[in-house]
């Protein structure tokens, strides 16, 4: 966690997403952004903001547009992948947000809500 924002006079997490993903953290730039995002788990929603190098362009696809998660063998985890977005010539990997994030790290958002 990176942290938390003011949104509308609640407290919200921050979650780096390169971290997330084992990579290095996030640097602060001019396009660096929050995205909000209600992860769904255990019958309960958690609003958290997920830290990224930056936003290109916000689209809606069809469901025609979305095909099933590839399968890449044993080697890459792809649980989190929900499906491929389909755009013009190429592909859009879609998350499942509610499985990028563990019950553990919504354990600890919820304590830091608490605290």
């Amino acid at each position: 966690m990176r942290g938390v924002i003011n949104l509308r006079g609640n407290v919200v997490p921050v979650i780096d997403m390169r971290q997330k993903f084992g990579m290095t953290k996030t640097e602060n730039t001019v396009n660096t952004c929050i995205i909000i995002v209600e992860i769904h788990l255990d019958g309960e929603t958690t609003v958290l903001g997920a830290l990224a190098d930056a936003v290109q362009e916000v689209i809606e696809l069809g469901a025609g547009q979305i095909e099933p998660a590839p399968k890449i063998g044993t080697r890459l985890k792809t649980d989190f992948i929900q499906g491929m977005g389909k755009r013009d010539e190429g592909f859009i990997i879609i998350l499942d947000i509610d499985r990028v994030f563990s019950a553990n790290e919504l354990s600890l958002v919820h304590e830091t809500e608490e605290g």
